[in-house]
């Protein structure tokens, strides 16, 4: 029986860059390549046959394109994807600060 978990990280390999870049395209003279952070994960499971266990997944995010003019390459970043991102890390930012601060008081 092939281990499943070795076959999809193979896989998951084999994507590489073409899961983050896209192919480039041409539009009204402009090149752009697509970018992405992507993430992959997968479970295991029980190696003596009972049948228990699973998992996997995997997420991909557009981050922005990068963007050939006449004048240069430019990166042009996706505005609601970097939110998304920030949002997070403010909270987290906010709750470690507040801690520090209340730290700093006693």
């Amino acid at each position: 029986m092939p281990n499943i978990a070795l076959e999809l990280g193979k896989i998951t390999n084999r994507a590489g860059v073409n899961a983050v870049y896209g192919e480039k395209q041409e539009v009204d003279g402009v090149t752009i390549v697509p970018v992405a952070a992507a993430w992959s994960g997968f479970g295991g499971g029980d190696e003596e046959g009972k049948g228990s266990g699973g998992g996997g997944g995997s997420i991909s995010m557009p981050l922005g394109v990068y963007v050939r003019r006449p004048e240069g390459l430019r990166f042009e970043p996706n505005i609601i994807a970097l939110l998304a991102v920030s949002v997070p890390v403010i909270c987290v930012a906010g709750r470690a600060l507040r801690k520090i601060i209340r730290a700093l008081k006693k």
